[in-house]
């Protein structure tokens, strides 16, 4: 029976920055993965045609490159064949009717911008910055904590209250602010729609309580960090971080669905597999995995609280997600030149239309009218498409993981389990509205692929019903919330099991965070 140090269940990107500053110490360290092949949603794929390498689900890594994790191992990555590409357009906005705008990653740039968009607008975007600016340090550093300790604490109360006062800082007033109220201050409708659609991406919708701070620190990332992307794809980023590990003598098995997590006197010693194989561990054993998953299945067999078990049973997920791969005869052909290069641009009709679309999806209806993101990785890294040609993603977020309707009452929905025609008929309706902001789709279209919430909820139980956020982010299951009231951080009620992935702070997307939290802590206490 083998032993080792730690035991990793899962291989998501969060797991192997974990197993990467283990191995790195000396620690001996065994990830299993139930796929073919490490990385969780970092994975790309040859989805459409021969030489068109398409991101399935993550794409650009802004929150990576800017945070603590890739600071310190960036260098070993690159040295095993990390390298990103960058663009100084990270976002911008089309509406149907030509009107366009672009984030920049230079902030006179961007004043320059708003400014032409509507007179005044520079200045609120100046405004919107240097008020968020006393805050931002502590705010950024909160994701690299765990929010239960000590220093996190003190950190949050100096964030919410002034000093020796009952009175609030305006940070709290922005914690509990909509996206909708914090870019009504914009005059132009084009700087509306193009800033507060980022809530959607980050959990929230515009009009949720506590979504308005998260556009701020959308922009925040954007300007520093742009919108790269791995040379060659996403799973770059696994890769390289699978090769760190095993040149460390770390272990990754595939294949290999973890079934218990073994508990001897109150403490974890190991992990079963689905053949029924045994692996030891002598110190930890850390999950990727989200709180109905891990009490309800890997520690099903032990005593857990009864309020425990109670919460992860409610654990909630979100509205699904569509993704709509493409592989093109040519680039996009854009009407405003500064997309060439554009990292993530919004589709849209406005911010009604945007948050209108939520709301059907909300409903459980198809929506009428989608507001999505666009990419084409092609335009920045050629090595995605064969010469001349392109690969493009369309990305439609707030979707019912299981329709019960159409908002425009055209598509039969049938039981909603996004089988074909329900999958082909709502792809047409998302392709020609893309048509109406690119003027050569669908002509250049070769051949797509379409990922539904089925194909999410198949890919991994993380994903509930076919959730992109592995459960929901709304203020009732974030921060200290999440992943349990109970447990409101990384550690679980068995004192040597950890919790990381999306279901835990600091959420979804590839921002390393709870790998570096995570890994940070079982270093201290074994220190």
């Amino acid at each position: 029976m083998e032993t080792h140090d730690v035991v990793i269940i899962g291989s998501g990107h969060n797991a192997l920055i974990t197993a990467a500053y283990l191995t790195r110490a000396g620690w001996s360290v065994l990830v299993l993965e139930q796929h073919d092949r490490p990385g969780g949603l970092v994975r790309t794929e040859e989805l459409t045609l021969p030489g068109f390498k398409h991101d399935m689900y993550a794409a650009a890594h802004p929150l990576f490159v800017t945070g603590p994790a890739y600071a310190d191992l960036g260098p070993d990555l690159e040295q095993r064949g990390l390298h990103y590409i960058n663009t100084d357009v990270p976002t911008g906005i089309s509406f149907a009717d030509g009107r366009t705008a672009v984030l920049l990653r230079s902030i006179e740039d961007n004043i320059a911008e708003a400014e032409r968009l509507a007179p005044g607008d520079g200045s609120v975007f100046a405004e919107m910055l240097k008020s968020f600016k006393p805050f931002v340090d502590d705010v950024f550093t909160l994701f690299s904590m765990d929010l239960t300790s000590h220093e996190a604490q003190t950190i949050i109360s100096r964030l919410m209250r002034h000093e020796d006062t009952v009175m609030s800082t305006t940070f709290a007033q922005m914690l509990f602010d909509s996206a909708r109220t914090t870019v009504s201050r914009f005059k132009s409708p084009v700087m509306q729609a193009m800033l507060a659609p980022w809530a959607t991406h980050l959990g929230r919708v515009p009009d949720d309580v506590g979504s308005g701070m998260w556009v701020i620190l959308a922009i925040l990332a954007f300007m520093n960090g742009g919108m790269p992307i791995p040379v060659g794809g996403s799973e770059q980023l696994a890769q390289s971080l699978s090769r760190l590990i095993t040149d460390h003598g770390g272990s990754i098995r595939t294949n290999t669905l973890a079934q218990r997590i073994l508990i001897k006197n109150g403490q974890a010693v190991g992990v079963r597999t689905a053949t029924d194989e045994e692996f030891r561990a002598s110190k930890a054993v850390v999950a990727s995995v989200n709180p109905d998953q891990l009490y309800g299945t890997l520690l099903a067999d032990t005593d857990i609280p009864l309020h425990l078990q109670k919460q992860a049973a409610r654990f909630r997920y979100g509205r699904g997600c569509v993704q709509i791969h493409l592989a093109l005869s040519e680039p996009p052909h854009w009407p405003d030149p500064r997309f060439e290069c554009i990292g993530q641009p919004h589709l849209t009709n406005g911010l009604d239309d945007c948050t209108l679309a939520i709301a059907q999806g909300i409903a459980g209806l198809l929506p009428t009218e989608p507001t999505f993101t666009v990419d084409c990785a092609s335009s920045l890294d050629p090595s995605r498409a064969p010469e001349g040609q392109a690969v493009m993603r369309v990305q439609l977020l707030e979707i019912p993981c299981r329709p019960r309707g159409d908002a425009a009452g055209l598509i039969n929905v049938g039981d909603g389990a996004w089988k074909t025609d329900l999958t082909e008929h709502f792809t047409d309706r998302a392709l020609a509205i893309v048509g109406k902001h690119i003027p050569n789709i669908p002509d250049a279209i070769l051949g797509y692929h379409v990922i539904t919430p089925n194909t999410l909820a198949h890919f991994s139980p993380n994903h509930g019903p076919g959730d992109p956020y592995s459960g929901a982010h709304d203020f009732a299951q974030s921060y200290l919330l999440r992943p349990l009231p109970g447990q409101p951080c990384h550690r679980t009620v068995i004192s040597n099991v950890y919790m990381l992935g999306a279901a835990t702070w600091p959420g979804h997307g590839v921002n390393g965070g709870s790998g570096y939290i995570v890994a940070q802590q079982l270093l201290h206490q074994y220190a």
